[in-house]
């Protein structure tokens, strides 16, 4: 007998059963007639017209493509939803998820490009839905999805990001760090500009459900990294344009307080945010004098003054000069007092 190729899956272990032959590797069922046509040598003359119907193949290759999704099998799962787009290319499902497994795969090597590409076709998926499905719960269902697991893939890209940032900064390789922070930057765009999207193509109809939940995830993630910036107003504006955004849908949102520095004066004195003097100080102010209240008047008082100082004296060297042995002292102080100088994270307080 001649062997037959499964035209879904190009498997070739094909078992007759029941009157019609059925591809062991995806399920896929053809009649005797259609197997016929699946000959890979010699050729097969079959009388008559016969009508393939693809609705099984398709319930098949849907249940294999959700199911390598569920798995975060990437490689299996972009190849089944590859097929699904040849016989339903108006598959919203088969065309995002396609784009949401090349984008897993390619993160692997470049974290910001692979964000990026994934951004930039952003409005092409969202489009595709509003063209190839016009009922409006089926409409928010998708983009329910895509927000969720568009959100879920930047907090991964960020986060991976991030504990690669703490790991490296004791290296004080500035380079390589603002490098990092392009890989936090783009994921955290990934939301901020599926939200945008969202609202430009479908206008306030899925704003205050949709919308808004991705740029919740941005702010928070944004927040997060805003101290390690060098440029903190340009990312500040950028924080509080989004939290704008979402008090127009959302009034009674909260934003997370935003720390733009907890050390103005040794941050310009030691030229970082993240060095051992500094990791020492913000030891001390979170675990000290933010635990009264008068410490907490004082850091309160400081951060209305220094960030002034800084900006107008900040570069200049009489002012590092001034507080460099000031600061030095007191660090020494503190770390004999037990105010390690360790790599640290900021405490709310």
């Amino acid at each position: 007998m001649k062997a037959m190729v499964c035209e879904m899956c190009n498997g070739n272990d094909l078992i007759k059963q029941d009157g019609v032959y059925v591809c062991q590797s995806c399920g896929t069922k053809y009649s005797v007639e259609d197997a016929k046509k699946l000959m890979i040598d010699g050729t097969v003359n079959v009388q008559g017209t016969v009508q393939i119907d693809k609705s099984v193949e398709l319930d098949n290759l849907y249940q294999l493509a959700r199911r390598a999704k569920s798995n975060n099998d990437a490689e299996r799962a972009i190849n089944l939803y590859e097929q699904i787009l040849v016989y339903d290319p108006s598959s919203w499902e088969a065309e995002f998820y396609t784009l949401y497994f090349r984008t897993m795969v390619s993160a692997k090597n470049n974290i910001c490009k692979a964000a990026k590409d994934f951004y930039n076709r952003e409005r092409s998926i969202i489009e595709f839905i509003k063209t190839n499905d016009t009922d409006s719960q089926n409409q928010k269902n998708a983009l329910r999805e895509i927000a969720t697991k568009t959100a879920k893939l930047s907090h991964d890209f960020f986060e991976n990001s991030l504990r690669r940032y703490k790991k490296e900064r004791e290296n004080k390789d500035s380079i390589l760090l603002n490098i990092i922070l392009s890989d936090c930057c783009a994921a955290i765009d990934m939301v901020y500009r599926l939200g945008d999207v969202i609202l430009n193509v479908f206008g306030t109809e899925y704003a205050k459900s949709i919308s808004t939940k991705c740029w919740i995830a941005g702010v928070d993630e944004h927040a997060r990294i805003l101290p390690y910036f060098k440029n903190k107003k340009s990312n500040t504006d950028t924080i509080n344009l989004y939290v704008n955004k979402i008090k127009t849908h959302q009034p009674d949102y909260q934003p997370p307080e935003l720390k733009t520095s907890g050390c103005y004066v040794a941050t310009a004195v030691y030229g970082s945010y993240d060095c051992p003097q500094v990791w020492t100080l913000r030891r001390y102010r979170d675990n000290k004098l933010a635990k009264t209240w008068h410490g907490r008047t004082f850091i309160k008082t400081y951060y209305a003054i220094s960030p002034t100082l800084v900006k107008w004296f900040g570069n200049t060297q009489w002012f590092k000069k001034m507080w460099i042995g000031r600061l030095d002292k007191m660090v020494n102080k503190l770390q004999t007092e037990g105010f390690e100088s360790t790599p640290y994270e900021d405490t709310n307080w």
